[in-house]
């Protein structure tokens, strides 16, 4: 059976300044850009404040972690313990093993690692790791992402987590290419993102990849008043059953106004399909 979570990002205007990684192309080198906001939240109190108001698990952005220091990654891990939900995965934002520069590759597979090694102290069953920036038709590059997938399932099971990878950004925009990923690499599954499928074959891609994948995330589009567009999501949602989909359900909302009532209407949706 499936079970409600919810994504951090979904409260990234209220969790304090995210810390964005980036690639700066002049040095060479991965930087840190910090986007200010309010902190309404604390990071480690929200795996508490999610188990009463009825959610099972949490996806965490790397970009919400304060710090990444022991004593801060032991505190939180203890936080989610105690709440009794479940840390199902680190959403690692940043990183492109597509890349033909073999610097950057080489700089962003010791970032994805560095996480991974997060993900473990912290608790997360699992890491989302991003396929990479190329053209989806650059059989090439997709290759070349199989290959540091391998190395990096491997890293990973030596610490007791699992590799995800979702339909997210260009690489992995095609169904194809998300099943080509998973069929040529140890993968743990895919993440299969309802608003990142678009077009008039989104939900033909979405019923290849679901049976596929180990967590979804219910991104509810909005029409042009603001509500959440109700029958472009049970439309997504209608297609879980077909694929016998039994894991997380992460609510992703990102509107303006009271970010809860919006979840709460999403969430309301989604509950008639657990």
């Amino acid at each position: 059976m499936s079970y409600l979570s919810l994504t951090s990002w979904s409260l990234h205007r209220h969790l304090g300044p995210l810390s964005w990684s980036k690639w700066d192309h002049d040095k060479k080198e991965i930087v840190t850009e910090v986007e200010e906001q309010p902190l309404n939240l604390k990071l480690v109190d929200l795996p508490g404040i999610l188990s009463e108001k009825g959610f099972q698990a949490v996806e965490i952005v790397h970009a919400h972690f304060h710090s990444t220091e022991l004593d801060y990654l032991q505190k939180l891990c203890q936080s989610i313990k105690k709440s009794g939900i479940r840390f199902y995965t680190l959403l690692i934002d940043y990183g492109d093993i597509s890349t033909s520069d073999p610097v950057r590759r080489e700089k962003d597979m010791d970032f994805i690692k560095s996480w991974i090694d997060v993900a473990s102290i912290a608790g997360a069953e699992n890491v989302r790791v991003v396929s990479g920036e190329a053209s989806p038709e650059d059989i090439v590059a997709l290759q070349r992402a199989s290959i540091q997938f391998t190395e990096l399932c491997v890293y990973a099971k030596k610490k007791g987590v699992g590799v995800l990878t979702e339909n997210f950004r260009s690489l992995a925009s095609t169904s194809e290419n998300c099943l080509y990923l998973l069929e040529h690499t140890d993968l743990t599954g895919l993440i299969s993102d309802f608003g990142n499928f678009s077009g008039p074959n989104k939900l033909d891609s979405l019923k290849e990849t679901l049976p596929k994948s180990k967590s979804v995330h219910v991104k509810a589009l909005t029409t042009q008043d603001g509500e959440v567009d109700k029958e472009e999501l049970e439309n997504c949602l209608a297609l879980l059953r077909d694929a016998d989909y039994s894991g997380p359900l992460t609510l992703v909302y990102d509107e303006p106004g009271d970010v809860w009532k919006g979840i709460n209407k999403v969430k309301d949706i989604v509950k008639k399909h657990i």
